[in-house]
């Protein structure tokens, strides 16, 4: 079991599951598109936490109608509540920090944990980092308006210390069922956190960013947290890169050149 864990693998099934074919339909059309052992797995399931029972969280999300996203998000933070399932809410946390923008975002971006100014305001990214975020989005050629903002977990963590792994598996069936309902054309991983608990995948960033992963039905690239490029201004060339990689995956105008 550990063994799997360390995999990324947290949920076993004796039953065989397979791919459906329209995911199958899209690996082929993206050839440069890498499939991973996480995703391909919860990409074929409702839920990274499978139950039949109604009354649970896993049912609850899964009862939840995702053809009608704004009913659709409103119904997972509700079933979310004031939440008390991991530690989180014994160690400072003000509020859940649950997620903003449009529901019917084609792009997404899924950072870390709140911070300190999302904690008290109760939306992600409006410190310096969502600052920085919304020039990188800018740059674009979107509006903050136009995307969808999660973190792999809702509540801050004391001191911003790096979100534990029970605390992220606590939060994950939140985030999958959200990236369910808005259903984008891609998803942005903002730092190794986020990449890394979305693909299940312990490698460096150099090795994870500059293509492609198939995630729940969808794209996923990786790019540095906005946090990290204040603290490294050197590398927002690089993110820049990263950035454009995702603009012509969408379809949108690239500019020739960008600082």
């Amino acid at each position: 079991m550990e063994y799997y864990r360390d995999l990324g693998i947290y949920d076993l099934y004796r039953r065989a599951v397979e791919i459906p074919p329209a995911i199958e339909e899209h690996q082929a059309a993206n050839s440069e598109t890498i499939p991973t052992t996480m995703s391909k797995k919860i990409a074929s399931l409702d839920l990274p936490i499978f139950s039949t029972d109604p009354s649970s969280d896993a049912g609850r999300l899964a009862a939840i109608d995702v053809e009608n996203r704004p009913a659709a998000l409103h119904g997972i933070r509700e079933v979310i509540g004031d939440c008390k399932r991991c530690k989180l809410h014994k160690q400072g946390r003000k509020q859940i920090v649950f997620g903003v923008g449009n529901p019917n975002a084609e792009l997404m971006f899924v950072g870390e944990a709140p911070g300190a100014d999302e904690d008290q305001q109760g939306e992600p990214f409006v410190g310096r980092a969502g600052q920085l975020l919304n020039n990188m989005i800018t740059a674009m050629g979107l509006k903050r308006e136009d995307v969808y903002i999660a973190n792999v977990i809702k509540c801050r963590p004391p001191g911003n210390r790096t979100p534990e792994r029970d605390e992220c598996e606590t939060c994950s069936p939140f985030l999958m069922r959200q990236i369910d309902v808005i259903r984008p054309k891609v998803i942005v991983a903002l730092g190794a956190v986020a990449a890394k608990n979305l693909l299940g995948l312990n490698d460096s960033m150099a090795n994870l960013r500059g293509r492609f992963y198939d995630f729940r039905g969808t794209r996923l690239a990786v790019t540095y947290h906005p946090a990290f490029l204040l603290r490294d201004p050197r590398q927002k060339s690089e993110a820049w890169k990263d950035l454009k990689m995702v603009m012509k995956a969408m379809g949108l105008a690239v500019p020739k050149s960008k600082e």
